[in-house]
This record gives C-alpha cells, sequence and structure tokens, in this order.
C-alpha cells in the first residue's frame, strides 16, 4: 500500500514556488498595465530628411502628428512621400524598441519553476 496519500507528488516546497510564480506573475500582469499606460502618454519621434519631416507615435505606434518643415514644401510630391515614409519607419521603430525594452525590464528575473 505504498503511494497512498501521495497526493500528485506535489511537495509543500512545490506548492510555495507555484505560488511565488504566480505571485511574479500578478506582479508583472500589473506592471504591465502600468506600461500600457506610460506606453500611451509617452510621445517619440521619428525623423527624416535631417528634420524635415517629423512624425510623432505614442509608446504603442498610435500616430499623434506629423510635422513638415516649410523647407520640405519646396520638394516633389514623390520626394516627400518618401520622407513621411521614412519618418514613419523611424518613429516605428524607436516606438517598438522602447517597448520591447521597458518589457524586457518588466519581466527580467520571472522565474516560473517547474512549468517547461
Amino acid at each position: 500500500m505504498t503511494g497512498k496519500g501521495q497526493g500528485f507528488g506535489f511537495g509543500l516546497g512545490k506548492m510555495k514556488e507555484l505560488a511565488d510564480a504566480f505571485k511574479k506573475a500578478q506582479q508583472v500582469q500589473e506592471g504591465a498595465k502600468q506600461l500600457q499606460e506610460e506606453l500611451e502618454q509617452m510621445e517619440i519621434t521619428g525623423e527624416a530628411g535631417g528634420g524635415l519631416i517629423k512624425v510623432i507615435v505614442s509608446g504603442n505606434q498610435e500616430p499623434r502628428s506629423v510635422e513638415i518643415s516649410p523647407d520640405a514644401i519646396n520638394e516633389d510630391a514623390e520626394v516627400l512621400s518618401d520622407l513621411v515614409a521614412a519618418a514613419m519607419k523611424d518613429a516605428y521603430h524607436k516606438s517598438t524598441a522602447t517597448m520591447r525594452e521597458r518589457m524586457e525590464d518588466l519581466t527580467s528575473g520571472l522565474e516560473l519553476p517547474g512549468l517547461y
């Protein structure tokens, strides 16, 4: 009759590890909510043409505004279009890099023992 009363093989140590992991995950979830709010408030600027065009987006890549220098108006439509697209890409890359860095900071040290 060995093995009876053993449950699923979870000892108290494993239960504590699991409870700690859930606590850490909950902290990350709360931090992610706060980070989401911070990202919404951020303004990240992408530029092209040496500052002729500036695109401002939130940390969540939501477009906020486009600034076109009076000097850029002298360019033809194709060049202007390319500059706007380049500034948008710059803003997008900066915002995604910022988001990735912030998420890495938030989740650093998070280990979920026994959940491989």
